[in-house]
């Protein structure tokens, strides 16, 4: 068993009988007192963050993790279905698993499954920091309100709906960050 000295950020733990990604740690020695580890954990199954304090050296239970390449193939109702770029078997994910980032899934792209390697189950779908999207349907630009700051809403080939600034047009491609679904910029191939 692991102790809190082994403890690194991004590492997966059971902590209160559910599994947790440490976001942040910190080893903390006040003085004559007795040293603790700050943590901040997030929840694998709900995305919850918390705070806690654990004392220095105390067992935590880490959970060994494996990730996937995988390529997206299409949508069954609402099942996701993902094929192993390695050994081509398909997985079916829920949408609940994949969670919000679902609508800026591409058909035949890669994504990032990860798995709990010692239960072989499903713990998460992370999809690219930044995906490129085409633009199939926006409203026209008012002349005139391309001097200030002014968004629109445009929708995307893969159906999610954005807000992009006045100058994007049908057919454009552009760039968009999954993890908050902002704009970033034209998706010129770099």
């Amino acid at each position: 068993m692991a102790t809190t000295s082994d403890l690194r950020t991004g590492m997966v733990i059971r902590y209160n009988g559910e599994l947790h990604q440490v976001v942040e740690w910190q080893h903390v020695s006040p003085g004559n007192w007795r040293a603790f580890v700050r943590l901040k954990l997030k929840n694998m199954k709900n995305g919850k963050v918390i705070e806690d304090r654990v004392r220095a050296g105390s067992d935590i239970d880490v959970i060994r993790i494996e990730h996937r390449t995988m390529q997206y193939l299409y949508r069954d109702g609402q099942d996701y279905i993902f094929m192993d770029n390695e050994t081509f078997d398909q997985f079916t994910v829920p949408e609940t698993v994949i969670g919000d980032a679902a609508r800026f899934l591409k058909e035949n792209e890669n994504a990032e499954l990860v798995f709990n390697a010692t239960e072989d189950r499903l713990l998460a779908v992370e999809l690219p920091i930044f995906v490129r999207l085409q633009v199939i349907e926006t409203t026209t630009a008012v002349r005139g309100d391309t001097a200030t700051d002014v968004t629109k809403t445009a929708k995307l080939e893969t159906g999610a709906v954005v807000n992009v600034p006045g100058f994007i047009e049908e057919g454009e491609t552009i760039k968009i960050d999954t993890r908050s679904g902002n704009y970033l910029g034209r998706g010129t191939q770099e």
